[in-house]
């Protein structure tokens, strides 16, 4: 039973810091899912494209090109995607700060860099993935995307969870 003990006193010790974790996760996701989805409907709107087509080209990775004439059911879709991997993105800093004690003491450097690398992994792994063909954007596009995910996704994750870290 040796094995239990450890699961238990692991266990015991989440439980104890669980209030701080679902508070760095809510805050970092909700906050980081608000700020990068108003970044995207300012940018699809200086373009015309209005915040219900932009939210159903979300679901479009889950559903195809279907999500289009889904109308405000699959725009929800695409919000709920949204926010889903919004909260990934929380939780993955939030369990990389358990180790990494850079990540709650360096707070906005680690916070931009995170957000360099949310954007990578979105662009370069998960968008091919989902949608099963690369994305060539304008330098001038990259770069405020790149931008956006420092600042409205990264930095507001490293924030919430120093703030809510013991």
């Amino acid at each position: 039973m040796k094995g239990g003990s450890v699961v238990i006193a692991s266990s015991e010790a989440f439980v104890e810091e669980r209030p701080g974790t679902y508070r760095a996760i809510l805050w970092g996701g909700t906050t980081a899912g608000v700020l990068d989805i108003t970044a995207a409907f300012v940018n699809s709107g200086l373009q015309g494209r209005g915040p219900i087509l932009v939210l159903q080209g979300i679901a479009s990775g889950l559903l195809g090109r279907d999500s289009y004439a889904g109308g405000l059911a699959t725009a929800c879709l695409g919000l709920a995607i949204h926010f889903f991997v919004a909260f990934c993105a929380a939780t993955v800093y939030y369990a990389a700060s358990r180790r990494l004690d850079v990540l709650i003491q360096k707070t906005v450097a680690s916070g931009l860099l995170y957000g360099v690398a949310v954007y990578c992994f979105m662009y370069l792994v998960v968008l091919p993935l989902t949608f099963h063909r690369s994305f060539v954007h304008p330098l001038s596009a990259v770069i405020i995307a790149v931008i956006v995910h420092m600042c409205c996704v990264g930095l507001p994750i490293s924030v919430a969870v120093r703030r809510f870290s013991k």
